[in-house]
């Protein structure tokens, strides 16, 4: 990218449908490979360059607050002189993000979340928005691109939703294997991922704003609104089974979303 854009991750909600894991923290802090999906989803844009992030905070947000405060803690090495008080972090390097975390309030819906990042986003022309519990292989120098080659005031990323079910292999009426639940189902779907125009938070009234209806649905009306369609990996963490998908997928040594080194 040729100059860094501030990222808005929504991660305030409550995750009612992963209710085994969020009863104890909030959605994006359940682990994938030892790591909170959050973490996988900042080093995404880390490696395209957007290294500052602004993080919508709500149901537990404490929790969100408290990683960021120890992660060299839990990174590094640590030196202590119990004598002299000295302490020492020393063994690793950190990432180079910088991290607001805002608290948004509990009951805020996607939009007021969005809207109250007004004044931490300033006077940015562009920044990015997506949610805090899904990941993806999205090529977002290639999603920045076709924003500013539209000239539309935000692009969202179009996605095939992930298939529920295997497919049984038949010929004759006879069973010959099955397959695996292929990567995409039919149509498209929101994917988050989006790039928006600073002018689009005019488009939202308040903390009982939800993004995906009336701002969304105004853009549409408008002629305002384009989808970027990523054709390739898309996973959300809504349920059990899916945090399994993703799990497993990270143990294989082969989690397609993990672009960095």
């Amino acid at each position: 990218m040729t100059q860094p854009i501030k990222t808005v991750i929504l991660a305030g909600g409550l995750g009612t449908r992963l209710a085994e894991e969020t009863g104890v923290r909030p959605k994006p802090m359940v682990e994938i490979g030892g790591q909170p999906i959050l973490w996988h989803i900042m080093n995404i844009y880390a490696h395209y360059g957007c290294m500052e992030f602004l993080v919508a905070l709500g149901y537990k947000g404490e929790l969100i607050k408290q990683y960021f405060l120890d992660f060299r803690t839990r990174t590094s090495h640590l030196y202590l002189d119990l004598a002299s008080g000295e302490t020492r972090f020393h063994g690793s390097v950190p990432p180079p993000w910088k991290v607001h975390l805002i608290e948004t309030g509990a009951q805020t819906m996607t939009g007021g979340r969005i809207l109250r990042m007004r004044e931490h986003i300033g006077d940015d022309p562009l920044f990015m928005v997506t949610y805090g519990d899904g990941v993806a292989d999205v090529d977002l120098g290639r999603l920045l691109a076709f924003h500013r080659a539209h000239g539309k005031l935000a692009t969202v990323t179009a996605v095939r939703p992930p298939a529920r079910f295997g497919d049984i292999r038949l010929q004759d009426g006879r069973v010959m294997g099955f397959a695996e639940k292929p990567q995409v189902g039919e149509g498209w779907i929101n994917g988050g991922f989006f790039v928006l125009d600073r002018r689009v938070l005019d488009y939202i009234d308040g903390d009982a704003t939800i993004w995906e209806r009336e701002p969304m649905e105004r853009l549409v009306a408008e002629g305002q609104l384009m989808a970027y369609c990523h054709e390739g990996f898309w996973q959300p963490m809504d349920t059990i089974r899916e945090r399994t998908v993703l799990e497993g997928l990270w143990a294989s040594g082969n989690a397609p979303w993990k672009i960095w080194d």
